[in-house]
């Protein structure tokens, strides 16, 4: 019991619930479960991925900690990215979730990985880069949620120079050292400087 992964099926279709459990339960390395311990994958089976079924991506991912596989008839590339976003681990269409698909997948996900079919991986690349190119860059934003400026300013106060020493290296005022800093830490909710260096720091931003 200690080795297999326990898993809790999450739709408001009983068909589905029935349908994913059944395929579930013959799989010797998964373990349903109706109360799921934090350790446990949850299985997101939905249509497609609408508001209920996000929410229920994020309900598990972020409020109880759990890895999420979702399983869903059809996907756009609007709702693979929610999917993505909202904090899925796995996601398989269900013309692919055959019983061995579905744990590989669940045991992909319950090892902290992630898994999708290549199809599904090459598109979410390239709405990726849609994003970038048509929302972000003419914001001069990255994925980092950091211009290329507060990228060099955080570096160098990362390196130790105060802001009088970035303004000189990087040619700018004192003032906009400190208004680089100050928008920073406000848009990302960050409470100092030092908390603005250790966020780009953690995130291999610098």
């Amino acid at each position: 019991m200690s080795d297999r992964v326990p898993v809790v099926v999450v739709t408001s279709d009983p068909i589905s619930r029935a349908g994913i459990g059944a395929q579930l339960r013959t799989r010797p390395g998964l373990v349903t479960v109706e109360h799921p311990p934090e350790a446990a994958v949850a299985v997101v089976v939905g249509d497609t991925v609408d508001v209920e079924v996000a929410r229920d991506i994020r309900e598990h991912h972020r409020t109880g900690g759990r890895r999420v596989v979702v399983v869903v008839s059809r996907l756009d590339d609007g709702a693979l990215l929610t999917a993505v976003e909202a904090g899925a681990s796995g996601i398989l269409l269900r013309s692919e979730a055959t019983p061995d698909a579905l744990e590989r997948t669940v045991v992909t996900a319950a090892s902290g990985d992630g898994s999708m079919s290549p199809d599904l991986l090459g598109r979410l690349i390239r709405q990726v880069g849609r994003l970038q190119s048509d929302v972000l860059s003419p914001r001069g934003l990255s994925f980092t949620g950091l211009t290329d400026r507060e990228t060099e300013v955080l570096r160098l106060v990362a390196d130790g120079h105060d802001t009088s020493e970035v303004a000189s290296q990087l040619h700018y005022s004192e003032r906009t050292v400190k208004n680089v800093i100050h928008d920073v830490t406000v848009r990302l909710n960050l409470r100092n400087r030092t908390h603005a260096v250790a966020y780009a720091l953690r995130g291999g931003f610098i």
